[in-house]
Parts: C-alpha cells; sequence; structure tokens
C-alpha cells in the first residue's frame, strides 16, 4: 500500500492543524468519547474485528481531536487529512473484503518529523534542513504502512533532535499536557510524538532517541517509551545525528502495544549497516510469564545524587513492587560516573553530528537556533584522535557493564532526575536528565515506564534497563509492572 501525503500544515485550518471532519462521533458504540482517544492498539484492533468502528471513523476521530488541541499543545507540525483518510478507506476496503493485513491495520499512527516520507520535505524541526526531499520513505514508515498503519501526520521535535528540553525557538516548543496552568517542556528530542500519544491525539507515535530522545518525553507525559536496541530497527530515511548512538523508538499507552510495534518494525534495512544479520525477535512470546527469581539491579545511592526526593520516592516504590512480584533487587555500580557519560556521549554526539550536519550551522547566517548551532559546532574542534579515543572509552566501559550486569537480569533507574520544568525556567545549558546518555553510550535497550505523579501533580517514571537485543525482556518486566498495578499510564485532566 503506498502512501499519498496531501499536506495540512498544523494550525493552519481551522487554527488547529487538522480539518474539522464531519463525524465526530465515529467510534459511538466503543464507550465514552473521553475514553475512546485513550484505548490501547489492542482494543481498538478489537473494535475494528468487531465492525464497532471502521479505519475512517477511527481516522476522522483523531483529526478532530487535533483540530481541538493542537493549537494549546503544538504537538503536530502538520496533518495529512486528505491522503490518511484515502489510506482509511483503502483499509476498510480490505477489510471489508474479509482480509486483513495484520494486528495494526486501519489504526493511526504519528511519526516525528525526522523520518523521511517520500516526496515531501524533511524539516527534522529545523528550518534549515529545506533540500530533503526523500523519494523513498523511511525504511520504520514504510514498516508502519506495510501493517496496514495510517500515517495521520508528522509531530514536532527539537531542532535537528539535539537536545532533550523539548525546546525549539525556530519551530515552537509542544506543551506538557499534565499542566493546564503555565507552559511546561514535554521533554526532547520526540516531544510533539510524546505529546499526541499522552493526549489522546493518537494512539502510538514514532520517534528517536540518541540521548535520551523518548525516555524523557515518554517519563514527562507519563506514557510508555521504548528506545530498541541500536540495529535492531533499521534506521534508513532518518535524518542522522550521531550514527553510533541514533536508534528508533515510540511512544504508547500500553507495554503490550509497544510490543506489537516492535514485531512490526523489525526487518532487513537494506540503508542502515548497524542492521545488518540482526536476527528478530518476538517481543509477545514471553511478555505474560512475569519475572519470578529474576535479579534487577538498582543504582547504588551516589549514582542517585540529586534526584528529586518525589522522583526517587516513587522509583523505590516501583522496585519494592518488582520484588513483590518475586524479583530479587540488588545495587549495582556504573563503570563511569554520571558526569561522564553526559561529557563522553556529548562529545560523540558533537563531532558525529557536525560530520553529518555541520553544511547547515557553519555559515554566520544559518537559521540554526544558536543554542543547538553551537552543540553541533562544537563536533569541529574535536579531533578525530580525539573521538578515537572516546569511542575507545566507550567499548571498555562496555565490556566493563558486562561483566558488573553478568548475574543481573536488568537495570531499574530513574527515567529522570526531575520532572518537566516551565519553558521559562529551562536552562539549556544544563542536562534535563542525567540517566539519559547512559544507555547509548553504554548499547543498551530501555523501557521508560510511568511511576506515578508527583506532588506537583507531574509524571515520574523508571527505565527499565536491559543488555542489547534483550528489548523483549524490558517489555516483559514493565508488562509484570502493568499488570501488578492495573496499568501504568493515566489521563492529563482536559483531555
Amino acid at each position: 500500500m503506498s502512501i499519498e501525503i496531501d499536506r495540512l500544515k498544523a494550525g493552519h485550518k481551522g487554527d488547529n492543524g487538522g480539518s474539522a471532519v464531519s463525524r465526530e462521533d465515529g467510534l459511538e458504540n466503543a464507550g465514552s468519547e473521553r475514553g475512546q482517544a485513550f484505548r490501547s492498539l489492542e482494543e481498538i484492533a478489537t473494535a475494528l474485528e468487531r465492525g464497532e468502528t471502521t479505519s475512517v471513523a477511527l481516522t476522522e476521530y483523531f483529526l478532530n481531536r487535533i483540530a481541538t488541541f493542537n493549537t494549546q499543545l503544538h504537538a503536530y507540525s502538520e496533518t495529512f487529512a486528505d491522503a490518511c483518510l484515502r489510506q482509511a478507506a483503502a483499509c476498510d476496503a480490505i477489510r471489508h473484503s474479509g482480509q486483513t493485513i495484520g494486528p495494526l491495520h486501519g489504526i493511526p499512527v504519528a511519526v516525528k518529523d525526522i523520518f523521511d516520507i517520500a516526496g515531501l520535505p524533511t524539516s527534522a524541526g529545523s528550518t534549515a534542513l529545506h533540500d530533503r526531499v526523500p523519494e523513498q520513505s523511511a525504511f520504520a514508515v514504510q514498516r508502519l504502512i506495510q501493517a496496514g498503519m495510517v500515517v495521520i501526520g508528522r509531530t514536532h521535535m527539537v531542532e535537528f533532535a539535539f537536545g532533550g528540553w523539548g525546546t525549539n525557538p525556530v519551530m515552537g516548543a509542544p506543551r506538557n499536557p499534565w499542566d493546564p496552568s503555565q507552559h511546561r517542556v514535554a521533554g526532547g528530542s520526540s516531544s510533539g510524538s510524546a505529546v499526541s500519544v499522552a493526549a489522546g491525539l493518537a494512539p502510538v507515535a514514532l520517534g528517536t532517541d540518541t540521548g535520551g530522545s523518548v525516555r524523557t518525553p515518554a517519563v514527562w507525559c507519563g506514557v510508555i517509551g521504548l528506545k530498541t536496541s541500536h540495529g535492531l530497527i533499521g534506521r534508513g530515511g532518518v535524518v542522522p545525528l550521531c550514527g553510533t548512538h541514533d536508534s528508533v523508538g515510540w511512544f504508547s499507552r500500553t507495554v503490550r502495544d509497544s510490543a506489537l510495534l516492535l514485531n512490526v518494525l523489525q526487518g532487513a534495512d537494506p540503508r542502515d549497516a548497524a542492521n545488518a544479520r540482526v536476527a528478530e525477535i518476538d517481543a509477545l512470546a514471553e511478555i505474560e510469564h512475569g519475572i519470578a527469581n529474576m535479579k534487577i539491579g538498582r543504582l547504588v545511592d551516589a549514582d542517585l545524587a540529586g534526584v528529586d526526593p518525589d522522583i526517587l520516592r516513587l522509583h523505590d516504590e516501583a522496585l519494592e513492587d518488582l520484588e513483590a512480584l518475586g524479583a530479587t533487587i540488588a545495587p549495582i555500580h556504573l563503570p563511569l560516573s554520571i558526569a561522564d557519560y553526559l561529557k563522553s556521549g556529548g562529545d560523540i554526539m558533537s563531532y558525529e553530528s557536525f560530520r553529518a550536519l555541520g553544511q547547515y550551522v557553519e555559515a554566520e547566517s544559518s537559521p540554526v537556533d544558536p543554542t543547538i548551532r553551537g552543540r553541533i559546532m562544537a563536533g569541529k574542534s574535536i579531533t578525530d584522535d580525539a573521538y578515537r579515543q572516546t569511542l575507545q572509552r566507550r567499548l571498555e566501559a562496555q565490556a566493563e557493564f558486562a561483566d558488573r550486569i553478568a548475574d543481573y537480569d536488568a537495570l531499574v533507574m530513574p527515567g529522570s532526575h526531575i520532572v518537566a520544568r516551565t519553558l521559562t525556567d529551562v536552562d539549556e545549558s544544563v542536562p534535563p536528565n542525567f540517566y539519559g546518555r547512559v544507555v547509548n553510550f553504554l548499547d543498551l535497550a530501555a523501557v521508560a515506564a510511568p511511576t506515578g505523579l508527583t506532588s506537583e501533580g507531574m509524571p515520574a517514571g523508571i527505565q527499565i534497563v536491559v543488555r542489547k537485543f534483550d528489548d523483549a525482556l524490558a517489555l516483559r518486566i514493565a508488562r509484570a509492572l502493568e499488570k501488578h498495578r492495573g496499568g501504568l499510564v493515566h489521563v492529563p485532566a482536559g483531555y
């Protein structure tokens, strides 16, 4: 199934970025209107299978929600109203003929504006990248369409994905839906994708993660976020930032939904060398098997210095729940300090981003935001020798960590050390998340899972970190916690 895109800039038509379509009750047989926006992929798939709704009705419904909320939230940079409705109608026709493509057939999905879509410019959150008009869509987008999903629109992000706060002075910063009184950031760089799922503007959304770019927004917006193993999901057609660390990820409302996407998005991507000869995994095969007799690590107290007390309390409660489910919790020492991961990971990102994006920032007249420009330009002064030394140190740290975690199944650490800040309180010179770059630097996979609300009424969360290609195990642990708690993701007021 091909995708043709008629672009509708979010915020232009009806001031809210979606066409105000005629039927707002397209899911009339599936519960209250508010509940319809926050159903899981599995619940939506069941409604489609039973004939309680159609793909066209679903698509119209989410377009209307975008039209209602996007001016406030700034989650979408553009929607594809006419094209996605045609695609949805084609899905319905296939279903009417008695066929389906798979479990996600006919369900809408949002995509971060770093993934190519054939024939359309990819902005990557910048006005500088005007010359990227691809002939083919990104591998991940192709896989979504092959699975029968309906690409409803593209989401805002930090410029060139080089930032964790979720700000973007050039294109505008998405607003965290959990604070109705003031503009709090959503986390970056996949900010709009996290907001779209948290506020019920899409059931699921694609993002990328180079140093926490899925996990920080997931934790700050209170949804599930999966940072996949480097190489597991092909990155062909993704605007590069740092090839050593870049990985595809996504946001969902349940752990099983994340596993469904993982199964769909795997495959051989000839445009990504890191994906060569990577064996596919079945994320659902053992997801309900529980965690009895597992050994799960927790950080030593020194590595938890500076964590907000509320976040640490919720983190410890989650560990207690995992222990109650049969896991043994024991401390584990990271091979480097938190400051080392931030510095060394940042150096690799700057060096590689300058080689990938330097042409867009070197000129004084560059339209790139000065903060992002500075991060990329910093890579120009990093010598090849210094870069190689950092990569060698990374390999040594990975080997040491492998030894330390040899007797463990996973490691739990805070999803972030702070809650989402107001836009006016953001200081771009300090890290938004002490625990973002650790996972990329050590070449691991991780699930970000909500742990509840702090005294400020803002979401907090943990990361369940596993060895490379143990993504299914991370989901299994998160699923056990989700079942124990009767769900992890909740709905912010007003949506």
